[in-house]
């Protein structure tokens, strides 16, 4: 064997080199095994300045490699991987070559080395937790002013504004556009078409409140709850359709039951509701906080509210409902009431068979909760133990279905109640943009 190559000062002959060049891969493997066995949780509470050294010369140099190695403690566990695989391969590059670079161990070289990995990490962290980069277009409108100061408290996003001279101005609003991670769009259906289409760039995620693209097929619907596939599609959207305020208590009460069969895709449906007068907009808000004003109205008589596309597409129903919707003196607030006639079911259906399938579809949901089944159940929810407040889930992101039923007579009216600003506007585009950028589903709700 040929040793005029090996670095070993002590060498005296060949046998001297092979108990040597064994006691490497003893080491190596004394090496692995410690770092694999050293708890992650001591690794993470270990103080990041701490470097013990271990000079006891009786050690011998190789012993004082391993305890050099063994000594150092780690900020992380990501940091500790690098430095294990950092070693073992110097290590595995030593015996190769068959040389070894005590100084490259020392305390001093791995604590430099560790310095340098932790720069490189902070630089990582701060790209990958960089904030999130948020433009409301539209943000001096109702959903927008709503949308707002549901962001406004949250560290982990910068909400970009335009300036009030330039609104108006193409231009900035562009680049604004084409800058944030996250557009979410409260304006007037035409110019939300022309908002989305200033979008220049694969990364901003475009969340538009109005009915411009809620039954276009390039752009997921934005209520999670529908389906079990439904959260997924959003979380990898680009392009996310906020429902309606009325169509989300609807379809809530009516796609899982045409899902399962009890309503029949061609069963002919009535539903009726009463909406805060916040859902009106400005205008109509400005009229129920003046004195002349109406204390209740209903509208939609035309039948071809633009609220009924949305309805039909996203229940399954082939027969588009009949949709009777209407606006009363207070702010936020819904109840969305689908009355049902057993004799336009399936048959041999029952109340507890409607409630049953509602809690199952919606088990495990954040922001649905199905109430406890008929009347008597939902007694202590009912004001005076009679009236189904409307008011009642102003400010949240919740929505309560409910289920009255009497078999004997074959009636049962399934109710939906939710804030028409929350989960049926502002609530449920932050819930939306929440998903679509990788964050938690409830933050900021």
């Amino acid at each position: 064997m040929d040793t005029s190559n090996l670095s070993c000062k002590d060498k005296k002959s060949e046998a001297s080199c092979t108990p040597c060049f064994m006691y490497f891969f003893r080491l190596l493997s004394s090496a692995w095994g410690w770092m694999r066995a050293r708890p992650t949780a001591e690794r993470d509470r270990a103080s990041g300045d701490e470097v013990r050294e271990f000079r006891n010369v009786g050690y011998g140099r190789h012993t004082m490699l391993y305890h050099n190695l063994t000594a150092i403690t780690y900020e992380s566990a990501h940091q500790y991987a690098i430095m294990k695989s950092y070693a073992l391969s110097t290590i595995l590059a030593a015996i190769a070559s068959s040389t070894i670079d005590v100084a490259a161990f020392s305390p001093t070289s791995i604590n430099s080395r560790r310095q340098s990995l932790s720069s490189t990490r902070a630089g990582s962290n701060q790209e990958l937790y960089a904030k999130k980069k948020i433009f409301i277009d539209g943000e001096a409108g109702t959903t927008g002013l709503q949308v707002r100061d549901r962001l406004a408290k949250r560290d982990d996003l910068e909400i970009i504004s335009i300036a009030d001279e330039l609104r108006k101005d193409v231009n900035e609003r562009k680049r604004l556009i084409n800058e944030a991670d996250c557009v979410i769009l409260c304006l007037p259906d035409d110019a939300s078409k022309e908002a989305a289409s200033m979008v220049e760039n694969d990364n901003t995620v475009v969340i538009d409140a109005s009915t411009a693209f809620r039954v276009d097929d390039d752009w997921t619907y934005g209520f999670p709850e529908l389906s079990k596939s439904q959260k997924d599609a959003v979380k990898s959207s680009k392009r996310i359709s906020n429902p309606g305020c009325y169509p989300t208590g609807f379809i809530a009460l009516v796609k899982p039951l045409v899902d399962a069969g009890i309503i029949p895709v061609d069963a002919p449906i009535t539903v009726n509701a009463v909406s805060g007068y916040s859902g009106g907009g400005n205008a109509l808000i400005g009229i129920y906080e003046s004195d002349d004003h109406e204390p209740w109205g209903a509208y939609g008589y035309s039948m071809n509210h633009k609220h009924i596309p949305e309805m039909a597409k996203y229940t399954g129903l082939k027969c588009q409902p009949i949709f009777q919707p209407a606006v009363a003196t207070f702010a936020q607030g819904m109840v969305v009431s689908v009355p049902l006639h057993y004799s336009i079911l399936k048959e041999g259906v029952t109340g507890k068979q409607v409630h049953e399938t509602l809690s199952k579809h919606y088990d495990g949901s954040k922001f649905v909760t199905v109430q406890p089944l008929g009347e008597r159940g939902a007694k202590e929810l009912l004001e005076r133990g009679a009236f189904l407040r409307p008011d009642t889930l102003a400010n949240t992101n919740n929505l309560e279905l409910f289920v009255f039923d009497n078999d004997d007579e074959g009636r049962m009216v399934l109710c939906a109640r939710l804030d028409n600003l929350g989960k049926g506007a502002s609530g449920a585009a932050v819930q939306n943009l929440n998903l679509s950028l990788g964050l938690d589903e409830a933050e900021g709700l």
